[in-house]
């Protein structure tokens, strides 16, 4: 069973996907979709409400504790005359919505534009305008990107690579496939570039262990010694990499 509940932070309403299942402890959790709170089944109402006060003041804490967290529960709004910084660059926004089927977004030399649908709801705009900008700033990024990842592979691992994808992806920051092609998230051009140096290299040790063995962190650690410092920097920071 599921549900949708709220807390409060910084006196806005953050909504609490309630999850009542078949287990035995009850436990607290933020993603980058929001604040979960999973019951075992058969939890009474008034149990329900003491573990959502216990909730809030559990979100509070987290969030004192990681400042950065506070980015998953404030969307970025969109206007015309904002400036959208991605690592060293900068563009321009200019931003029309009008009645019209479908979004869309292009880039004017640096300002991009974007077009909205006004039909459906204020957050499905917001979601498509997150997609449109990712899909702009991935396009202009890639040259970039695809020189960094042939050049980092071959002064490390010198394996084949066969595709480079720069995509909007929440899931991970990056991956590497069986065919030997690197995908990373557009999401890692906000982090800097000793972070992104890590997540390709990262990604290039997978052309020759696909696992996570220590042997895979062995390889990693052999050309980044650091590497951990750069995971860190994720964890406390990654929230605030985002479109």
């Amino acid at each position: 069973m599921k549900y949708v509940s709220s807390i409060l932070l910084d006196g806005a309403e953050v909504p609490v996907e309630v999850i009542i299942e078949r287990r035995i402890n009850t436990r607290y959790g933020i993603t980058r979709r929001g604040v979960n709170l999973r019951l075992p089944a058969g939890s009474p109402p008034e149990y329900i409400q003491q573990q959502l006060s216990a909730l809030q003041e559990w979100v509070n804490r987290q969030v004192q504790e990681k400042p950065a967290l506070r980015a998953y529960f404030h969307k970025k709004q969109y206007q015309t005359g904002d400036l959208l910084r991605v690592g060293e660059r900068s563009y321009k926004l200019e931003v029309s919505v009008s009645d019209r089927a479908s979004h869309s977004a292009r880039l004017v030399g640096d300002t991009i534009c974007l077009n909205l649908s006004a039909r459906g709801s204020e957050a499905h705009r917001h979601k498509s305008a997150k997609t449109l900008l990712s899909r702009v700033v991935a396009d202009d990024f890639y040259p970039y990107i695809v020189d960094r990842v042939l050049t980092l592979n071959r002064e490390t691992f010198n394996q084949p690579i066969y595709g480079i994808s720069l995509k909007y992806n929440h899931s991970n920051w990056g991956s590497c496939s069986r065919r030997n092609n690197i995908n990373l998230s557009t999401r890692l051009l906000f982090a800097p570039q000793s972070v992104q140096d890590y997540v390709i290299v990262h990604e290039l040790a997978h052309l020759v262990e696909m696992n996570h063995s220590d042997r895979f962190w062995a390889l990693v650690e052999t050309h980044l010694p650091d590497y951990r410092e750069q995971e860190r920097w994720l964890k406390v920071n990654g929230a605030t990499c985002d479109f």
